[in-house]
Order: structure tokens, then C-alpha cells, then sequence
């Protein structure tokens, strides 16, 4: 399997297995279509230079880069059990209340704060049940995780020195809506090299839609604000860790390139921007006659984020950051997040859940940290819903990008975590064409042409 596409004047084939990247002229681009679709050879197949193309492409496919068969579909075994991430929701309570929140704007499963207690035994778990795994993660989620600083810091002294202690590095990543985002907040994040997802949805109208205090007012001046200033702290200073700028854009703002170059124009230079992902009954939900629009989208911000590179601002945006020739694991590659069973997270009381879009869902409650029990059943629901047991990700070109998309969305939208969100493949598609073009734009490309 290859995929053919074009994006502005480029011809662009794509191998997913080896990660071959190849830009191409017409004849080749018309013949490689042919034997990927299994159609005739153009006309005047018997030329000199119809001969030189499929001399090329046998040189490409002897050398691995082209029509490389997947031999992993028939080997792969998902591995068992073992956390390598957990997602602790020390808040399940928000000061916001956003209108598009998966979270019931922040107070699902019941609301609450997270003890000590029950976040240190977390840890432990972690750090059990990884097994060899050497690096592990703990992400801070809610709700609002600032609003359990305590916690947290605690969370990060006991975790550090127990990971020490089992010899496994460990890392932390806090999101936050940033309302509670001081100065002595600020240090200690960056100090302790602590990844910073921010959320910021763009331009202010856009922002404060859907992002609100209990009151109604908008959030938008304060959280620019206190996202500014970390920003600027974060920068100034050496870091291992990351600082992302996270934005969530519907169908009221389909033209979201636009608020991308707000956030550049803004001062920030790592961005993120996700579909919302609602129940179709939403308003804001987006519909498959969106598609098209947001596709169009996604190519006039790959060209400003092109634009904004070559001028010598050195932006990034988390969707065009692809390595289609080594990137993550094969595990990974096949399973995406890994949630149920090396993603897991942990609810207020203690729950175990396969990530944190299902938390409060009995039904997908994994067991909990009281007893160490996990529900076999549901573990092995998830592992094996890799990409090779979906029908429509078996066959998609994309598949190694995604490792099979999100299982909440498919649950939500489709009732099945077996039947990915259709919208979101379609989008999650056009961001790797875009990821791809923008490596044919500069160094990282094969050049066929």
C-alpha cells in the first residue's frame, strides 16, 4: 500500500511501512498510481523514460523505501499489562466551566479533590506494575489539577525519590487552564523540568465561547495573561521539559488557522490545536460537511507555519511533528495511546480507568488502587483493539500515525471503541499530509523528481 496525494504544486507518495517519503514528477506519479491501483501502464509503456521510472521504482522497492509489505500485521502480539503512563485526576472539579468539557465542565465522576493518600499509593502502583518498563510518566489532569497544588507537589518529591529507589526515570506533565498559573506556581514547574500543557483556545472571541467562569464572563484576559508570563519564564531558561499551548476549535471557528497565527502573533511558539470531539447532537460538533472546510484549513496553516519558519520564527505545531521513518514503537505505532494497559488513569477515590475520557463510566472501570485488582476483560478489550483487529484502520494509510485514534471518541460517537470516529480519521489524515508536505518543503525528503 502507498498513498498518492497532492498539496499545492507537490506530487507526493507515501509508503507507510517504511516511512518512505518520495517527491515526484508526472509520469511517475501517473505510474505509481497504476501499480498501486493494479490499473495498465500509461501509454507509450515501452518509452525510454517510462522505462527509467520503473527501473527507479524497483530500485526503491529492493532498497525497502517503496511497496513494502506489512509484516508486522502477522507477527504483532499486543503486550500484556503494564503501565508505563498514569493520568492521576487530582481534581475532578474545575474553576471554569467550558461548554464543549468531555469532563461535564469539570465535576464528572462525581467531582472532588484527590488525598495524598490515594495519589502516593497511584504512584506506587506505577512504579509496580510497569515491570521492566525504565521510564514512566505521570500526567496531571482534571478538572483543574491547580486546584490540588498540594497534592501535586507532593506527588512530584515522593514520586522522584521512589522512582530513584526502583531505578526508573520518571517525568510529569501538568495540564491547566491557567487561572491559577503564579509566579511561585510557575518556578517550581519549570524548576522541577515539569511538561506544561496550557490551555488557550485563540483569538479572544473564540476563546471565551466556550471557556467561562461559573458567572458566565469569559477567561480569556487572564488566562493570556498568566500564559504569557509562563511562557516567557519557560523560555528564558534550560529545560529538558515541554510547554505546549493546547486549543480546542468547533464548528463556530472553522477558519482556526487564524488562530494559530494569533497565538504566534501572541509570543508562543509550540501549539496545538484539536477537533472537539461532541456528540453530534452538540451545535458545536463538527459534521462531515465541515470536513472539507477544515481540511482546506489545515493547508493554509501548514503555509503560514512554513511562512513563519522561513522567516526565522521557529514555531511548532504537534500535529506537523511526524518522523514517518523511525518515531515511536511498533506498540505504539499499532495502539496510539496504549490506554487500558500501558495508559491508565486514576480517579479521585482511587478507581483504575483506561484513560481519563472514561472515568465514571463503570463499565470501563479497570479496578481500583484499594485492592490492586484489574478486570482482565476490559484490559483485554483494549489491547486488542490495535490496528490490525480494526477493519477500516487495517486498511488505511495512516494507521501508524494514529495507532487506531481515540477510543473514547469511537465510544462516544459510535457506541464501539472497534469503530474509530469518522471525522476524526479524516482530520487526523489531512495533519499528516500537511506533516508529510511540510518534510517535502524542506530537508526531509527523497527527491524523484
Amino acid at each position: 500500500m502507498v498513498h498518492l496525494f497532492e498539496i499545492g504544486s507537490r506530487k507526493l507518495v507515501f509508503d507507510p511501512v517504511s516511512g518512505g517519503l518520495h517527491a515526484v514528477d508526472d509520469l511517475a506519479w501517473e505510474i505509481i498510481g497504476a501499480l498501486a491501483g493494479g490499473r495498465a501502464l500509461p501509454q507509450g509503456s515501452a518509452s525510454e523514460a517510462v522505462a527509467a521510472v520503473l527501473a527507479e521504482i524497483e530500485e526503491l522497492k529492493a532498497n525497502g523505501s517503496l511497496f513494502v509489505p506489512d509484516q508486522a500485521r502477522e507477527l504483532y502480539v499486543p503486550p500484556p499489562f503494564a503501565p508505563k503512563s498514569l493520568c492521576l485526576m487530582v481534581a475532578q472539579e474545575c474553576n471554569l466551566r467550558c461548554t464543549y468539557c468531555f469532563a461535564g465542565e469539570g465535576t464528572y465522576g462525581g467531582g472532588g479533590l484527590m488525598s495524598e493518600e490515594v495519589a502516593l499509593r497511584a504512584i506506587d502502583f506505577l512504579l509496580e506494575r510497569s515491570g521492566p518498563v525504565r521510564a514512566v510518566e505521570v500526567d496531571f489532569f482534571g478538572g483543574e489539577p491547580l486546584l490540588n497544588w498540594p497534592v501535586v507537589t507532593a506527588v512530584v518529591d515522593y514520586a522522584t525519590e521512589r522512582a530513584k529507589a526502583c531505578h526508573k526515570e520518571i517525568s510529569f506533565t501538568l495540564t491547566t487552564n491557567a487561572v491559577l498559573l503564579d509566579t511561585t506556581k510557575s518556578r517550581y514547574l519549570i524548576e522541577k523540568g515539569i511538561n506544561v500543557v496550557l490551555s488557550l483556545d485563540g483569538r479572544k472571541e473564540v476563546h471565551d465561547r466556550f471557556r467561562c467562569f461559573p458567572g458566565g464572563a469569559g477567561s480569556y484576559e487572564r488566562v493570556l495573561a498568566n500564559c504569557r508570563s509562563f511562557f516567557q519564564a519557560w523560555d528564558e531558561v534550560p529545560r529538558p521539559s515541554y510547554c505546549y499551548i493546547r486549543g480546542t476549535y468547533t464548528r463556530f471557528n472553522l477558519d482556526f488557522s487564524r488562530d494559530f497565527r494569533h497565538l504566534v502573533e501572541e509570543g508562543f511558539t509550540a501549539i496545538s490545536l484539536e477537533p472537539v470531539v461532541a456528540s453530534p447532537a452538540e451545535p458545536y460538533a463538527l459534521r462531515e460537511q465541515d470536513v472539507a472546510l477544515a481540511v482546506a484549513e489545515y493547508e493554509r496553516l501548514a503555509e503560514d507555519y512554513l511562512a513563519f519558519r522561513r522567516s526565522g520564527r521557529p514555531v511548532r505545531f504537534f500535529h506537523f511533528e511526524l518522523d514517518p521513518a523511525g518515531g515511536p514503537c511498533l506498540t505504539k505505532r499499532l495502539t496510539g495511546c496504549g490506554a487500558g494497559f500501558s495508559y491508565v488513569a486514576v480517579d479521585v477515590d482511587g478507581r483504575l480507568y483506561p484513560c481519563h475520557q472514561f472515568v465514571g463510566d463503570a463499565a470501563f472501570c479497570l479496578g481500583d488502587l484499594a485492592t490492586g485488582t484489574v478486570r482482565q476483560e476490559v484490559v483485554e478489550a483494549f489491547r486488542n483493539a490495535h490496528v490490525y483487529n480494526k477493519p477500516t484502520c487495517a486498511a488505511c494509510w495512516a494507521r501508524f500515525f494514529c495507532g487506531g485514534g481515540c477510543h473514547a471518541a469511537a465510544h462516544l460517537v459510535n457506541g464501539d471503541i472497534m469503530k474509530p470516529y469518522a471525522i476524526g480519521c479524516m482530520l487526523m489524515q489531512k495533519r499528516a499530509e500537511c506533516a508529510l508536505y511540510l518534510l517535502a518543503q524542506t530537508a526531509g525528503t527523497n527527491s524523484e523528481e
